[in-house]
Parts: structure tokens; sequence; C-alpha cells
């Protein structure tokens, strides 16, 4: 039987594929989709030599994520056994249900805090601990790409997100703004085929929108099309993970360098790990709860997930995904969650149901500092496909 995952060394690789070794780190990429052709499901080359900073670094190849993932603390003095050890950890993680692309997550983080601990504790006391899964420090960044790029500095502080309204006109950005809500996304479908009309429409929809959020002193979120919101003076826009990767390269790096403030979906822990090396305004964790706005693959995160994102993620962290009413907002709130996203619980009037919304979102706060939150493994979001 094929297993479902090749987790080995450089060295390996290059074994498995009938050769001598050759080639540094660099080569990971090209030796996993070989092996990959030759049957493999799913690739992890573990390097076992601190090539970035010092960093432990795992190619990833599978049928969900292609990245490299990098510890984000530095990992003490290289381990021959290391690739060992992310196998036994990468298992383990399968084991609880996880797809591959999110147990080489979890196998990096225990991995990390094995070379770490080590010395300090001994390999089999490191071993049998679970706790590295409630460390920040120990959760890893992915690479859009095959170049070990990543973001060393932390997201910038910055207000607090609250009560995030979802709409798909100027009027009606213009509602809720006048009900209180201080941040907003204009979030406007694009149709199969647009036109030049279509864009100015939109742009004219952007334009209405950015001069009342100013007027407001609210932030503003362009949903997708962030050339288009640049152009039209827009500071903030909210971009899909694929929508990112099409982008590619250069055009990421030309998001980057617009200063727009990017909100990042993520729906895994690989999405999570990815979206923080673009030091992101926040990172919007979902759906929450099973939501009819959009369909998707993915499983209710819940608010077990949810408390773990906020924990982990090191940036702000949004809630979105089937919030309806106040019991959501409280929950999401109680949770940690910096802003809480709200589409059809809105209403047709905003103005009576926003303040109730808003208390919620205090109450849950408070809640939290007072009683704090139970910590929980997160659980898989995609279902693995049968072995």
């Amino acid at each position: 039987m094929t297993p479902a995952v090749v987790a080995c060394s450089l060295v390996e690789a290059h074994q498995r594929l009938g050769e001598k070794a050759s080639g540094g780190p660099a080569s990971a990429p090209a030796l996993a989709r070989r092996l990959r052709d030759a049957g493999a499901p799913a690739v992890c080359i573990v390097i076992d030599v601190a090539s970035v900073n010092g960093r432990l670094l795992v190619w990833t190849d599978t049928e969900h994520a292609q990245g490299w993932l990098a510890s984000s603390t530095i990992a003490p003095v290289p381990r021959s056994n290391v690739s060992d050890l992310f196998a036994r950890h990468l298992a383990a993680a399968m084991e609880k249900g996880f797809v591959v692309a999110d147990a080489a997550v979890l196998a990096t983080m225990a991995t990390t805090r094995d070379t770490r601990e080590a010395d300090r504790v001994g390999n089999a006391s490191a071993a049998a601990s679970t706790d590295f899964v409630y460390d920040p420090a120990l959760l890893p960044q992915l690479s859009w790409g095959e170049e070990a790029v990543f973001e060393e500095a932390p997201c910038a502080p910055a207000r607090r997100l609250d009560l995030y309204a979802i709409v798909d006109n100027a009027e009606r950005v213009q509602q809720v703004l006048a009900a209180g809500v201080k941040t907003v996304q204009l979030r406007v479908k694009q149709p199969q085929e647009p036109n030049v009309g279509w864009d100015n429409s939109l742009r004219l929809e952007v334009q209405r929108s950015l001069a009342a959020s100013d007027a407001a002193a609210a932030e503003l979120f362009i949903n997708d099309h962030w050339q288009l919101a640049t152009q039209a003076g827009a500071r903030g826009v909210h971009l899909g993970q694929e929508d990112l990767l099409a982008l590619g390269t250069s055009g990421r790096a030309a998001l980057q360098a617009s200063g727009m403030a990017v909100g990042i979906s993520s729906h895994s822990l690989w999405e999570l790990c990815r979206a923080r090396t673009l030091r992101p305004r926040y990172i919007a964790c979902g759906p929450v709860w099973p939501t009819l706005t959009k369909a998707m693959p993915w499983r209710a995160q819940g608010l077990d997930n949810l408390s773990w994102w906020c924990r982990m993620a090191g940036c702000p962290v949004v809630a979105i995904g089937g919030v309806l009413g106040v019991e959501q907002v409280f929950d999401a709130a109680r949770s940690g969650a910096d802003g809480i996203c709200i589409v059809r619980g809105l209403g047709d009037r905003p103005g009576p149901v926003v303040p109730a919304l808003f208390a919620a979102m205090r109450n849950g706060r408070t809640s939290a500092e007072s009683s704090g939150i139970e910590k929980a493994w997160p659980h898989p979001s995609l279902s693995p496909a049968p072995r």
C-alpha cells in the first residue's frame, strides 16, 4: 500500500529516487514533485541543517498546500534524527484526523519543541507532552512559493476592529456607519463577464463608501479588486488565499508596496501559517458557524478553533461565518476575536440592531477577562481523503 505521505530528509528523498544526494535545500521542491510523480500522495522533506536564520525548514507538497514551513523560533543545534522526529509527529497528527498540510504544521511545532527542549528535559519527556500546541512561539510560517521568504516583524498594533459589517453597496455602508459600526467591508460580487461599465460602477461605489467611512472615522476594507481600490484611494482590502496565490510573487510584492492594510481569510492551520507571512492587518477565522453566505468545503471552526486562532495568530483575528445575533457575538468576543463579522444579522435596518450587538461584544470580552478561556486542541477543518 502506498503511504499517505512520504516524510524524509533531503538525503532520503534522493535515495528514494535511486540517486546520490546532491544539491541543497533549494532542490527540495523539485525532489518532492518527482516523488509525487512517482506515486507519493504527499511529500514532506525535512531539512536536517538550520538553513534560514537557524529555523527548522520543511518543504511541504500536498493536495491542499505547497510551501516551506519554517519554525518561528530558532532551533538549537541541528539533530541528525530530526526527520524521524517529524515523521512520528506527522503520523500522530494524521491519526487525529488532520489532512497532511495541517498535520505538517503540528509536526513542525512538535519537532521544534523537541529540538528546543531536548537538552533541558530529555527526549522522552519532550515527546510525551502535547502542550506544544498551546505555545504561540512554536507556530510556523508557510511560504507562498518555493522561496523561503518570511516576515520577521510582528503585526503592527492598531485599534480594535470590533463589530465588522460586510455589505454590498455604498448606501448600506452609510447605514451601518450611522448605526455606529466603525469597521466595514464592501463586498460587491463580480459578474461572470465584467465590463467597463461594471468597473466604473464599482469604482463609484468604492469612492462613495470611502468618503462615508472617512467622514465617520471608520476603517473600510474592499473585498478583492485591490488595484481598483488603490486607484480609488482606499486604504484597506480583504483577500482570500486563492486570490493571493493567483497574484504570484510580484503581485503580492506590489500589494505590500501599495501600503494597503490587508485582511486575509483562513480556514485551516496551514492557511493561518501562510497568512502570517504577509504581516496582515487581521486574519479572518471561518466559518465559525455553518453559513449560507457562500459554499465551501470547510467544517465549522467552532469556538475551540476560534479561541486557538486568537491565542496563536500573533495578530488580530476576525470571526466570520454564521454570526446571526447577540449569542454568537457574545461567544466570539469571549473567545478572543478582535473583530466579529456580521452580514445577515444586521437586518434591513441596522440602527435598532447594532446597540445590542455591541453590548453582547462588550459582555463577552468582560466574561473572558473574568473567567479566562479553557485551552483546547484545534480540531480538523477538512475531512481527510479515504486511505
